[in-house]
This record gives C-alpha cells, structure tokens and sequence, in this order.
C-alpha cells in the first residue's frame, strides 16, 4: 500500500493546505453567547461549590517528595471545608506517606523515616505530601475542580482567552484569582473551570492550575488531569494529578480525616 504524504498533492497543493492550517490555528474563537457580567460568573462559581462538597478519589499523582520527583498511586478524600486525606503508595515500596487535615491541624506520617509530624495547617505544611503550598481550603477546591473564595470576594471584570471567560476576582486581603470558565453550549446553566490563577497581595508572579480532560458527571465538570505550577514554574515542573477513579459527595465517617501516630514513630512539631 502506498503511503501518502503531502508532497503527494504536489508542490501548489501542499501550500494550500499549509496556509489553510496555519489559518484555522491562528483563528481567534468567538462567543456564541452575550458577554457574562462578573456577577453571572461568580454566581455559578458558587452554585458548582453549594452542588460540590466532596470527593474520594483514587489517583495517579507526580509530584516532589522529599527533594526528588516520585509519581505514585494517591487515594484522596476532600471536603469543601479543608478536610484533606492523603494515601501515597509508591511502585515496590508500598504507602510510604499519609497526611490529613482536619478542622486546621495537619498531620503527616512519613512511613520510610518513621516520623509522625502534627501542628496547625500552614501551607508548606499541607504540601508535605503533595506540593501545593496554599491554604487547605485552597487545596480542597483545587481536587474538587474549581477554586476557593473567601467571603466577600468580588468580581472586577470579565476577559476573554483562547475559548474561555476570564473572571478576575479580588478576595478582602487583596489577593487577585483568575477563574477561566467555558460554557458548553449556549443554553446550559453550568459552566465548566478549565483553568484558575491566583496571586496573593503584593506579589508578582501567580500559581496557576490547569483542569483537562473533563468528564461531566450530573450537569457539573470534572478535570481528569489536574496541573498545578507555582509562581514563576512551569507545569512541567509542577503537579499532575490523573484521575483514575471519582465519587462525587461521598458521606465519610467522623475520623476519616484523623490519623493517629503508628507505634514507635517519633514524634515532631511542625517547624522542627
């Protein structure tokens, strides 16, 4: 069988057909529904959080532990609130961590050195695990597939980007959310989050997070693949979390986000 190739259409031909790709990659995508106001969007930003409040999830997450990269199987539990459990399981060496957040104390068990850590949940103590150095609320809502608002957060205005609403947000303290939301259809209520960026007061470079691969599951959108990179890194460089397995508003029993310390485990402060 003849393979075929373009230099098979002949020299004007292939061309054509260049110019005609390089057109539809350079074309810009339009609205095919009015333009939201910022109050529209954030609305069904917090409509998506009331409909949305937890998950359990198996994953295959990359990430940096320890000062080096691992990529292992992560089963998650979430809840909306900043109830965070973490199950991290590596190729031929089994759970080698766990860490929980409950009520804004953390705990991390690290199962190779032994050490039971526990203090109050700062944000490079939740990234103990997996690096996403934010509030757990933060965390939370980055796993459930959209973004965390303070209270009183406002809406500035709305851009547009690569196929997507752009709503730019500012939280009391000053800190500036980006939220990209795409609507599936010109009639569907629900909108889908591709993308968030976030920069905190005064600062200059923003953590950004990717949502891929989306699955819709009763109206709403989940990301299959999570991205996450901090300021000035790139995704590379940054956090995968594929999705291998999701329940939506899962119930979980009282001490689902508390871990006690194994025996004979040292224990330590957070700071120590």
């Amino acid at each position: 069988m003849q393979r075929m190739t373009v230099h098979s259409f002949g020299g004007a031909a292939a061309l054509a057909l260049s110019l005609l790709f390089a057109t539809c990659a350079t074309a810009p995508v339009q609205r095919t529904y009015p333009v939201p106001t910022a109050d529209e969007l954030l609305a069904a930003l917090r409509a998506r959080q009331t409909a949305v409040h937890s998950l359990n999830l198996e994953t295959r997450t990359t990430s940096w532990l320890g000062g080096q990269r691992v990529r292992g199987t992560v089963q998650m539990l979430v809840e909306r609130e900043g109830n965070l459990r973490f199950e991290a399981e590596v190729s031929l060496q089994g759970t080698v961590a766990a860490l929980a957040v409950c009520d804004g104390n953390f705990v991390f068990v690290d199962h190779q050195k032994k050490i039971f850590r526990l203090g109050p949940a700062t944000p490079s103590d939740v990234a103990s695990l997996i690096r996403i150095p934010l509030p757990a609320q933060a965390v939370a809502a980055i796993l459930l597939g959209d973004v965390f608002l303070p209270e009183g957060s406002k809406g500035l205005d709305v851009g547009w980007d690569r196929g997507a609403d752009v709503l730019h947000l500012q939280a009391p303290d000053g800190d500036e959310l980006w939220v990209s939301l795409h609507r599936p259809a010109p009639l569907v209520a629900a909108w889908d989050v591709v993308a968030v960026a976030g920069r905190p007061a005064f600062a200059r470079a923003r953590w950004r997070v990717s949502y891929e691969d989306l699955e819709h599951i009763d109206g709403r959108s989940f990301p299959a693949l999570v991205r996450f990179a901090e300021p000035g890194r790139d995704f590379d460089d940054g956090v995968e979390i594929k999705v291998r397995d999701r329940i939506v508003n899962p119930a979980f029993p009282a001490d689902a986000f508390l871990l006690a310390p194994p025996p004979g485990y040292l224990p330590q402060k957070a700071g120590e």
